[in-house]
């Protein structure tokens, strides 16, 4: 477009077209001019570019070389056009690779742990942040309930752990990371209300679900000499923790259990490994466990992997899971396979997160790629 025919076109106008085209377009589109390069870097832009045009990805990050995938999930997963790759991680080490983990996602940006340092990632921009040490001296053997989320009260962004004493398995306190005040805090977790453990034996916590501004985790609750399965809650504003009840005809072992989102609601998943289904229950009014409601059993004989492990649905109520491996698995709400990929060829695997395109940045000076 010249300059003559950008004159012509109202502003307000060229603001709504630019407004629905993807980040990788705006980025290129900051070299046309200076106003358009001041235009696409205002904080005001990013965030109303976000809420219209909100587009949700799959990641994959290849676990021996960091090598990267970014898949449109709304489309067929066999579709070149909907991949994008070579999405720069080479601010992390090449010996650091193999301890990477996802341990979350929000407004654009991953949560990046890899021992012993945690990074913030945005996919779409490049940009990234070391999160600096917390100073209360937790244990380096110690477990981890992690979360990450935003809290649009204060617009800051919170990196949240949970630590598990590596003596008793019982949760003793909890520290979270604010963004905005560049600082961390810790929470002492008392009494006996507040004590929980990892479910899944010798394996790390899953990181923890972010839904309506809080981090939801599964866990054990110890009551006196009782252990009680619930959804371990951290209100990002409040900055309190709490739990809610599984649903009470619910009867899995939480080692094939998981949470997610399905459609709009908080949704629990469940294997039953001797007859191959799987159980969705969704909760239809949030911090109300009388509300659980099972929505679907699937049969999943058609599946290329005894693995289940959904990470969302489309629009139109497909579920895209993990098949446990470098690939992703397309399914009907019925449970029929409609389409499989792989995206690697790594036989140490790969890490996976859902994100949202998004040229937001973060309420902070940090680092760029």
């Amino acid at each position: 477009m010249d300059e003559e025919a950008r004159m012509d076109l109202p502003h307000e106008l060229m603001i709504q077209i630019l407004l629905r085209l993807p980040v990788k377009s705006l980025i290129r589109f900051k070299c046309v001019s200076k106003s358009w390069f001041s235009l696409i870097s205002d904080t005001n832009f990013a965030n109303s570019h976000f809420q219209i045009t909100h587009t949700p990805r799959v990641l994959f990050i290849s676990t021996s070389t960091c090598e990267t995938r970014s898949i449109d999930f709304e489309s067929s997963l066999n579709d070149d056009v909907s991949v994008s790759a070579s999405l720069n991680l080479d601010f992390l080490l090449p010996e650091s690779y193999l301890n990477l983990e996802i341990k979350g996602s929000c407004r654009g940006f991953i949560f990046l742990h890899c021992y012993p340092n945690k990074y913030l990632w945005n996919p779409s921009t490049g940009f990234h942040k070391q999160i600096p040490f917390s100073p209360f001296g937790s244990s380096l053997y110690a477990e981890y309930f992690y979360g990450f989320g935003y809290d649009p009260s204060t617009d800051d962004y919170l990196l949240v752990s949970m630590l598990i004493d590596p003596v008793t398995n019982i949760s003793s306190q909890l520290e979270f990371f604010s963004l905005r005040g560049n600082t961390w805090k810790e929470i002492e977790i008392e009494g006996s209300h507040f004590r929980y453990s990892n479910p899944i034996e010798d394996e790390q916590p899953k990181p923890g679900l972010l839904f309506n501004e809080a981090i939801h985790w599964l866990a054990y609750r110890h009551d006196s000499r009782l252990l009680r399965d619930v959804i371990v809650v951290f209100d990002l504003m409040e900055r309190k923790l709490f739990d809610m009840d599984l649903p009470y005809e619910f009867d899995h072992q939480l080692d094939y259990c998981g949470l997610w989102v399905f459609g709009e609601f908080l949704s629990l998943w469940a294997k039953d490994c001797y007859i191959d289904t799987i159980e969705i229950w969704v909760m239809k009014e949030y911090k109300m466990p009388s509300s659980w409601t099972k929505t679907h059993v699937l049969s999943f004989d058609s599946m290329p992997t005894d693995y289940f492990s959904p990470l969302c649905c489309t629009k139109s109520g497909d579920i895209i899971e993990t098949d446990g491996d470098t690939g992703l698995v397309k399914s009907d709400d019925k449970g029929q396979l409609l389409e499989h990929l792989s995206f690697h060829n790594d036989s140490h695997g790969s890490h996976v997160a859902i994100y949202t395109e998004s040229l937001i940045s973060l309420p902070c000076d940090g680092e760029q790629a």
